[in-house]
Order: C-alpha cells, then structure tokens, then sequence
C-alpha cells in the first residue's frame, strides 16, 4: 500500500507528504515540543533509511524529510510511532518552543492554545478549515514567533490583554482588538469561523475587518544570547541549522556529542533552530561549545541566519544551481547580514513568501529577482556570487536607520541594482 500523497495546495504532513524534485518530502511537528537525544537519533536513522539522508528545520520550526518514496514514507510513519514521538495533525495552533518556560513572558500561551485547540474541535473547524490556516499565540519574551506568518495572531501585551490580529507576522498583521484571555479566545474562534464560512480557499486576508489601535505595549521581548535560565531552573541553548539543512550522519554526531555535554531535550524552533534544554549552566556552556564547533548558528549576526536556500542541485532534481552551498559562499564573504533568497528554480521552496532580493536559478545561469518587481537581470552561474556581493554592498551603503533591505532595495530602484548585478571589473 502506498502513502496517501498530498493534493495541490496543501502542506505536506507525515502521513500526507509532498513531491519535490528529490522525492517525498514528509513535515511532522512533535505535538509535546521536545524530543529526547535517542527520537532526534532515531529519527536522523529513519531519515537515512527511507529517504536521503537529508533533514531539515524550517522558518516555522517543523522537521522533514526529503527523499521518501511512496512505500518508505510509511515505513517512517511507523518507525515514526515507535520512537513514541506523538505528531500535529489538526489545525496548527503554534506558541513557540518555551512557552511557559521563558521567565521573560509577558504571559504564558499555553492555557489560550488549549482552550482554541478544544474550541476547534467542538466547532468541528478543523474539517473546514484550508490546509494553511495556522493560529500564532506570542506570550512575549523569546518566543522566536515574529516572522512567523498565521491567519490569526493573539500576543500578549501589558495589562493582562491579548492583542489579537489577522493576516501576517508580528509586523504586517492586522490588529483587530485587546481583549483579556478569555474575551481573545472567543475572539480567535469567531474568526476562525468566519474564515471556514469562506470555504476551504478562505483565509484571513479576505475577511474584511476595521483595524483598531491596541493599548499596551509588548514589554518583556527579549533576544539574542546563545543560552538562558528558563523559569524550571534549566537551560536553553540556541542553535541553528545554516539554510535549516542537514544530513543524518552528521545530525547524529551533533545530537549524540550534546548529549554528552548534557542537554536532555532537544526543540523545534522557528528560525530553523534547534533548542537544547540543559540542567545546568555549565552544562550549556558545553553544550553551545559544541554547537560551534559543529559550525551551526549561535550569533545573531551571523551572515548565514539571513539567507534562505532550498536544497537545490545535485539534491534535488528540480535545481539548476547549488543553492545551499552558494549561500553558504555568499555569506562567507559578507561583513553583515543580508536579507536574501537563494533558491534553485522558480518554485521558491525556501521562503515562498519572501519579500526582497532573490537570487533564481536558471538552467542557463541566475536571475536577480526583486520580489514584487520582477526579474531584473541575468548572469552566468559562475558570476552569480560576485554579482550578489555587489547588490548586497549598495544596499548595506545606501541603507537608512530600520530600514529593511527589501524597502532598501525598492527605494535604490531596478535600474542601479542591475547595474551593480551586471557590472564587470569594477
């Protein structure tokens, strides 16, 4: 018997997942959040024997799979329930990795996502609901959930309120009302079924709503720092995986040597992280030691935590160009981060709702792409790394105080940004 493959418009799961140009790639989200250093191993093993080897953590914190046939995608989803790891599979109501655990919360989300969890189920919304509806609940502190995207969006602000919004990130979401705990509860629930009155298609953004402005403040934010004391006296280690990817062996390595430097648990997280949790300081200062050493993500301004890159070629067939290991290029050469999106062919997987400067992989070369704008201009694949250098350098130069280098980018204008793409020599 084969595995039930995903339908066009939906998000692949584990037990529905999706065809890509190296296989099946299967998405499954822990539905207790962490996982003990022998699951993450055994499902680093599983990866290798019935797909490619290939894992990964995406900007939402979920974990694939690539390389999965029909037949072995099964025989994940089984070995999948042997390890004990209980998966998502209704609406995704998300409250970031520390929920409950950061003592820099303003609030702790957990009893709102259960609440709209059980109100989703005894409305029966999650049947009529589309496949993409998602539910983001920010308490504050380090929750990792800014530039996580969701139809409804409840984050918590001073005062004991929720604001609750629709239709984006912590940035472009709609604000709608504050409202207390239980007041923001019903509130995302009728959204929610107004969303499902549009039918499978519907999302937040087509419903029509007034904005209001929202009292408060979003005191309590905290980031950066590579570890930190979280309120049940452990502590949590962040990490990230450079473009989200990497291989089973190696994963291995990583999991088995901070297990022995003392982390007991290991999360998902948004950013495509990976959260060690560890009894004790010294632990963590282990722990981060090794998570250098293996070359991952612990400084927010590292150049590699800016760029999105899909698997690209020879990985995945639909590639034209090595997506990964040209951002990783990209990024060795830059002295600060650049917004940007690597990908290998025009599907973007990436970062499909990037907004800025996308580097696009050709069968005879690489586009630069200003999202929004279109295509400006072409070089060879082997110019491509200089190219991008010197669009990432004018925008660095011409760059005001908070701004974005997306709005950079569309401020500077097409016609110099190609000319910096093309220029030769200079």
């Amino acid at each position: 018997m084969n595995a039930p493959l995903l339908r066009r418009g939906e998000c692949p799961t584990l037990a529905t997942p999706m065809q890509t140009g190296d296989g099946l790639l299967a998405r499954l989200n822990p539905i207790d959040g962490g996982l003990t250093p022998s699951q993450m191993i055994g499902l680093a093993e599983a990866a290798a024997r019935h797909g490619n080897g290939i894992l990964e953590v995406t900007q939402r914190g979920s974990l694939q799979i690539r390389g999965l046939t029909a037949e072995s995608a099964l025989l994940l989803s089984a070995e999948v329930d042997a390890l004990g790891i209980a998966v998502r599979t209704d609406v995704p109501v998300e409250t970031g990795p520390l929920a409950g655990l950061d003592p820099a919360e303003i609030a702790d989300p957990g009893p709102l996502a259960k609440a709209i969890r059980e109100g989703i189920a005894t409305a029966g919304l999650g049947a009529q609901l589309g496949p993409k509806v998602s539910v983001v609940i920010d308490g504050g502190g380090r929750s990792m959930l800014d530039a996580v995207s969701a139809d409804v969006r409840l984050t918590a602000i001073t005062g004991g309120r929720w604001q609750v919004a629709i239709a984006g990130d912590a940035v472009t979401a709609r604000a709608i009302r504050s409202a207390t705990g239980a007041d923001a509860v019903k509130t995302a629930l009728d959204l929610l079924a107004q969303i499902a009155e549009l039918g499978r298609s519907g999302r937040a953004k087509d419903l029509v709503t007034t904005e209001l402005p929202i009292p408060g403040d979003m005191a309590g934010r905290t980031e950066g720092g590579a570890f930190q004391q979280l309120r049940n006296g452990r502590w949590a280690v962040f990490a990230s995986l450079p473009f989200g990817q990497i291989d089973a062996p190696t994963l291995i390595d990583l999991v088995t040597a901070t297990a022995a430097a003392g982390a007991a648990e290991i999360r998902l997280a948004p950013r495509r992280a990976l959260i060690f949790l560890c009894p004790s300081e010294a632990s963590a200062a282990a722990v981060l030691t090794v998570a250098q050493s293996a070359n991952l993500i612990t400084k927010d301004d590292d150049p590699r935590a800016a760029i999105a890159a899909c698997a690209g070629a020879p990985a995945c067939a639909s590639g034209h160009i090595p997506a990964r290991s040209l951002a990783g290029s990209i990024a060795s050469e830059l002295s600060e981060p650049f917004d940007l999106h690597v990908s290998g062919c025009t599907k973007r997987c990436a970062k499909t709702n990037h907004d800025g400067i996308t580097l696009l992989g050709t069968p005879d070369g690489v586009d630069l792409v200003l999202e929004g704008t279109g295509t400006l201009s072409h070089v060879a694949k082997e110019r491509a790394k200089a190219a991008i250098g010197r669009v990432a350098a004018l925008i660095a130069a011409e760059r005001q105080n908070g701004e974005r280098d997306a709005a950079a980018a569309r401020r500077i204008g097409a016609k110099r940004l190609t000319e910096a793409f093309t220029l030769e020599g200079r």
